[in-house]
């Protein structure tokens, strides 16, 4: 009964700090803000509070801390998550079925350019927080990965369904990483690798000129012109909406799989052997 009560108090403070942050943002900022800095600020709000006021503990407990382990597998995350969204869009334009076409009227500045991949990765960071953060990993101790994941997954799916021109195999898509980052979080017991696979994949499309779950990022002087149909392509929601997505989504699991993780001992389940 104690692992439902906190589980139902951080989706309630979730609930609210969208609310409080994410929503105010968005009328003051718009979209890019607000589901970024909002989705952050909820974040660190539900999951500081529920593990101050049930545990007592750090937020660095929830797989945050800061040491060598932690940055090999950042860096891991990064590199496989960026080299899985390169290859992805490079195989079409070796092919001759992706174009990069320049933009009429670009508006391209590195400020630019620099203050989209700060938002990207907190963003990231947030998303992480509250899809593999505190109750995620409490699910994980208390009723295994296997039946942790997929349902929680499905929810990070679901959770991109408003996005402009979602589409069910977008939905699909995007369930399929949540498997993957779930699964990186099980590997490495830590946030540092999913955060670095989820940042490292979303900093990479844009700069390539293709929409990022349906927003329209513009930080180059060219967009990404395809000769594919959009069941392949993805359409106007960007590559996630496409076969050619899922195709390197499964094989970036695969090569997780193999992947020299540095697993850390995850700090969260303490609060499981004090309640039992």
């Amino acid at each position: 009964m104690s692992v439902v009560i906190r589980l139902a108090f951080f989706v309630a403070s979730v609930v609210i700090g969208l609310r409080l942050f994410s929503l105010l943002l968005y009328v003051l900022f718009g979209v890019l803000v607000a589901g970024s800095i909002g989705l952050c600020a909820t974040a660190l709000f539900a999951n500081v509070l529920t593990m101050r006021i049930f545990d007592r503990r750090p937020l660095a407990d929830i797989g945050l801390r800061l040491n060598a382990d932690s940055g090999r597998n950042l860096l891991l995350g990064l590199g496989f998550g960026g080299a899985a969204a390169a290859l992805m869009l490079l195989a079409p334009l070796i092919a001759g079925t992706g174009h990069l076409s320049p933009r009429g009227n670009p508006a391209f500045s590195w400020t630019s350019l620099v203050f989209y991949l700060v938002l990207l990765w907190v963003a990231a960071a947030g998303e992480e927080m509250i899809f593999r953060g505190y109750g995620f990993q409490l699910l994980i101790e208390k009723i295994g990965p296997f039946a942790t994941i997929l349902p929680v997954s499905v929810v990070f799916g679901f959770a991109h369904a408003f996005n402009p021109y979602a589409a069910p195999l977008g939905i699909l898509n995007t369930i399929l990483w949540g498997v993957i980052l779930g699964y990186a979080f099980y590997r490495s017991h830590d946030l540092w690798l999913p955060i670095g696979l989820h940042y490292g994949w979303n900093a990479v499309l844009p700069l390539f000129g293709v929409n990022l779950s349906g927003l329209t990022i513009d930080v180059t002087r060219y967009y990404y012109r395809w000769d594919l149909l959009p069941i392949w392509s993805g359409g106007e929601y960007g590559p996630e909406g496409g076969l050619l997505a899922t195709i390197f989504i499964a094989g970036l699991f695969f090569a997780l799989r193999k992947a020299p993780v540095k697993a850390q001992y995850a700090a969260i389940a303490r609060v499981l052997n004090d309640l039992y």
